[in-house]
């Protein structure tokens, strides 16, 4: 972008704005190390469609210009910006953390249209050719840079030598680390270098595109076909803290029901009330704990959303009944697309009222999607909102428990929606070039607010597209995987690039949602699944059963196992999403979170963290039965055989394929319960704690798991401490009635059961 040289210069609070001779600019501090860096090229300046929390924190700045540049100095960062509006950015004492790049782009010479034509016919990619953006941002790359985040993007954790595409696509081919583009848009990039770390959010919903070296080495750039340029800068002293101040910014989520931390089980192929109760019977049968079942599309009539197919599907409010007091919470599917047919209540509501997406000619605009013609309703209008989330009552009446959200890119059938659909808006007009990436970011948060205003319980929201912020409203899973080992692999770093980037309750679907799966590895992504924190099972019914019970008792066994496993650990998990509320630090974590100064873990892309106590290094290739395990600094404890080994090395560990590699970091205190069919098959009477550790601290949550009671007062919070001999166990806060009665203790392969008190309680660890 030429904005030509920087003519005057006013500063008010927070905000300093600088007239250019082509455009207008401005820099303002939100907080001490968030800063919003933004030009003028459009007259929609400024009007974000989606809430960020642009709440400010009074900001000195002191102003300093000279001939060549201006100097903004706070006690965090120091800004100087040259004359033609080149910034670059430097912590208090100095250090360069990012700088404009000062040269022209080079690209990449493109095809000549024969080649072109050559190309295509045999199916082949046209190849890249230089393309000029209106907006871009190009950054100097000093050489050291580690790239992380941007949601669930394929490929590995380090997206360095990657480019990639914000567009919602559903694309349900094999995804592979080529693929440009999926179903979420999060503009969120994390960089980490060898002295320092920093964040930049592109604050610009139309497609938008990133390059992060691959076009040539000594630069970055982020760009936009259309929209302002708009990004804030976010710095923290390290990638904890700059996660926390990206998620101040757009929010985190609120702590989920306890039932959906459980077990999911789902397939498009459950087409009744029969295939529901078989599935739930053998599962009770089997002891195979689980908490929620999903329904796809075979319960709607003719997928037309807000209704139950009537054959198939009787006496729903009886059926969602029987299952809840079996200990089964029901999710049933919900698409964007509103059927058009002629006395359908949905769609003649929204013609009445004109909540649909519109051509240019004001007409309703239709594409094609399961029920077949559908129009699109416009979630960015908050009347339409409202009317969609109050649709959502009847479904809740009849018990059901949580909502999934899909083909809300939004998908389309019959081509691409064209760029120029109106989704009418009170602020101004808006086209779907612009609408497209945060579309499903609007659903989710429609659906969130119906059920919350309904039910006043916790909302279990799942979404497959989404934007940055959508984290406040839903859970996300990354799309259509497919059964192929290569997709286990990329699920991890998929997954922890998703909670880098905001997005904590992410997962997988286990098995692989496409293809047929191994019962080798079925069994390999259980035991990476129970630790997603989302945890389903679900496949199309094109595919083969991989329900737990589909390869015979062996694998059965192996799997319950898992499960039962994740059972354990709700109380663990639990509390980190607690702990989320109020830093925005994810739950599955690469270990580049806890040890970004280890070059050991930068790039580690087949372990991952639970939290910061447990670390899990999983079989995720074919046939092996051992694997390099890599144990950063400290001391680590073997979770199956209690052996205790020194961090910082590479170790061979053996991994038959009942074996999960999962070592627990020394100086923990896991909480756990016993494992059980379903969270609320009885009340929680007894916490287990496992103590891994000679002096250790446990700070310990505990409410009702449902609503948001825990906002007046109406949870526990306990107090754990192992000295010496004694483990000290204190209630600091009363304010639920269900305070556990006793706990048990395991430690050093002994255990001890004592009666819990209001306050002194003493367990003697050694005799």
């Amino acid at each position: 972008m030429e904005l030509g040289n920087i003519v005057d210069i006013n500063q008010e609070g927070n905000l300093v704005e600088f007239r250019l001779e082509q455009s207008l600019a401005y820099i303002e501090f939100i907080t001490e190390s968030i800063v919003r860096i933004m030009v003028k090229s459009e007259d929609n300046y400024a009007i974000s469609l989606l809430d960020i929390n642009d709440s400010k924190i009074p900001v000195h700045i002191e102003l300093v210009k000279s001939e060549d540049e201006i100097v903004l100095r706070t006690s965090k960062l120091i800004i100087k910006i040259m004359s033609d509006f080149k910034v670059d950015i430097y912590d208090k004492n100095g250090l360069l953390l990012c700088k404009d790049f000062r040269g022209k782009r080079t690209g990449i010479a493109g095809l000549d249209n024969e080649s072109k034509m050559l190309l295509k016919k045999e199916g082949q990619d046209e190849g890249s050719s230089k393309e000029s953006y209106k907006v871009e941002v190009i950054k100097s790359m000093e050489g050291d840079e580690f790239f992380y985040g941007l949601g669930e993007k394929t490929g590995f954790l380090n997206k360095k030598g990657y480019d990639y595409e914000m567009w919602n696509t559903d694309n349900p081919t094999p995804h592979v680390e080529s693929f440009k583009q999926l179903y979420k848009s999060i503009p969120f990039l994390i960089t980490l270098r060898s002295n320092s770390v920093f964040g930049m959010y592109f604050n610009n919903s139309y497609k938008t595109f990133y390059d992060l070296g691959k076009e040539d080495s000594r630069y970055y750039y982020f760009a936009a076909n259309d929209g302002n340029l708009d990004y804030y800068f976010i710095y923290g002293s390290n990638m904890k803290e700059v996660i926390k101040n990206y998620t101040y910014l757009t929010g985190r989520a609120s702590r989920p029901p306890m039932w959906s931390l459980g077990y999911h089980q789902s397939r498009w192929g459950y087409n009744s009330k029969k295939d529901i109760y078989d599935i739930t019977m053998k599962l009770r049968k089997l002891r195979i704990p689980c908490d929620t079942i999903h329904l796809d599309l075979a319960y709607m009539e003719g997928c037309r959303v807000f209704t139950w197919n009537k054959n198939n599907f009787s006496n729903p409010k009886e059926f969602v009944k029987h299952l809840k007091d079996k200990g089964f919470n029901i999710v049933p599917i919900i698409d964007p697309g509103v059927k058009t047919e002629v006395g359908y209540k949905i769609y003649e509501e929204g013609k009445a009222n004109q909540y649909y997406a519109e051509t240019v000619k004001g007409e309703i605009y239709t594409n094609e999607v399961w029920p077949g013609e559908v129009a699109y309703p416009n979630f960015i209008d908050p009347e339409v909102r409202k009317w969609w989330g109050d649709h959502h009552k009847d479904l809740l009446d009849m018990g059901i428990q949580g909502i999934w959200n899909d083909m809300n890119e939004p998908a389309s059938f019959r081509g691409a929606i064209p760029d120029d659909i109106i989704f009418k808006s009170k602020k101004r007009p808006l086209q779907h070039k612009e609408v497209h990436n945060i579309y499903g970011h609007f659903m989710c948060k429609a659906t969130f607010e119906g059920v919350k205003k309904y039910t006043g319980k916790r909302p279990f929201i799942l979404t497959r597209a989404c934007y940055s912020g959508t984290q406040k409203y839903a859970a996300v899973w990354t799309g259509d995987n497919h059964s192929l080992w290569a997709h286990l692999q990329m699920s991890i770093p998929q997954i922890c690039n998703l909670g880098l980037s905001g997005f904590c309750f992410a997962g997988a679907d286990v098995g692989g949602y496409g293809s047929d799966v191994t019962d080798e590895l079925l069994i390999r992504w259980y035991q990476v699944g129970c630790f997603y924190p989302f945890f389903r099972n679900h496949n199309t019914l094109a595919s083969i059963s991989q329900e737990p019970w589909s390869f015979g008792e062996t694998t059965l066994n192996i799997i319950r196992k898992y499960i039962e496993l994740r059972y354990e650990l709700l109380p663990y998990i639990y509390n980190h999403f607690i702990n989320q509320e109020q830093t925005g630090i994810p739950i599955m974590q690469p270990l580049v979170l806890q040890y970004e100064n280890d070059a050991q873990v930068k790039e580690l892309n087949d372990e991952f963290m639970l939290g910061e106590n447990i670390l899990v290094a999983p079989i995720v290739e074919q046939g092996k039965r051992c694997r390099l395990v890599y144990l950063p600094e400290g001391r680590w404890i073997d979770y199956w055989t209690g052996e205790e080994i020194l961090g910082q090395q590479f170790m061979i560990k053996d991994a038959p394929l009942e074996i999960c590699p999962i070592y627990i970091k020394k100086g923990s205190i896991i909480p756990m319960y016993k494992a059980m069919q379903y969270t609320g098959e009885e009340d929680i009477e007894e916490l287990i704690l496992k103590l891994y550790c000679d002096e250790g601290e446990l700070i310990y949550y505990q409410d009702n798991g449902i609503d948001y009671a825990y906002e007046q007062g109406e949870y526990n919070m306990y107090k754990f401490v192992v000295e010496g001999n004694y483990l000290y166990a204190d209630l600091l806060h009363k304010g639920y009635d269900k305070v556990y009665k006793k706990l048990k203790v395991i430690y050093k392969e002994k255990t001890y059961v004592v009666d819990f008190k209001i306050e002194g309680n003493i367990v003697k660890l050694r005799k």
